[in-house]
């Protein structure tokens, strides 16, 4: 339906940048803050898979509160699509960090920071896709409910972290 659109590819090209920066950022920001707890429920709060999950999906809600202004009219599918785009990018991370740590062992941290900007890349190239496609209504509004329940889990389980390692896979 809007496979030209330059204003897509323009966006989703700035959101890649955004969410690899601003992503690493919040990867400290819980430790410079002085262990702040309102900052750890979108931070790292420490070393596993779990907490980092986190870096992608808050820093694409902060680029969501930019660029949903500018794409709301040009897609049907908002919210369908960063939705599909941050549940992959989730399944990317996990998946090859678990396949890495079955058959190799403990991943090093070049491992971790080409594994997030490669799964950066692909939370965008699918939401540029689904967005570029009509979605009924009803589905947009199911991706809206599925991106908030994400984003509610990551908040309600962090305090979790903060004490214990739950989800224990040390990076």
């Amino acid at each position: 339906m809007f496979r030209t659109n330059t204003t897509l590819k323009k966006w989703h090209v700035i959101g890649f940048f955004w969410i690899v920066i601003v992503g690493s950022l919040l990867h400290f920001t819980y430790e410079w803050s002085g262990k702040s707890t309102f900052v750890g429920y979108f931070s790292a709060v420490n070393e596993t898979v779990w907490e980092h999950l986190k870096l992608g999906y808050f820093s694409l809600t902060f680029f969501m509160l930019i660029d949903y202004w500018v794409l709301r009219n040009k897609t049907t599918g908002y919210f369908a699509a960063k939705s599909l785009g941050i549940v992959s990018m989730n399944l990317f991370i996990v998946i090859l960090n678990f396949i890495w740590e079955t058959t190799i062992g403990k991943p090093p941290a070049i491992f971790h920071i080409a594994l997030f900007i490669a799964a950066a890349f692909l939370c965008q190239y699918v939401s540029i896709n689904v967005m570029r496609r009509y979605i009924e209504d009803n589905l947009n509004r199911i991706g809206l409910l599925v991106y908030i329940a994400i984003g509610l889990l990551f908040i309600l389980l962090t305090p979790y972290q903060i004490e214990k390692t739950a989800f224990l896979n040390i990076l």
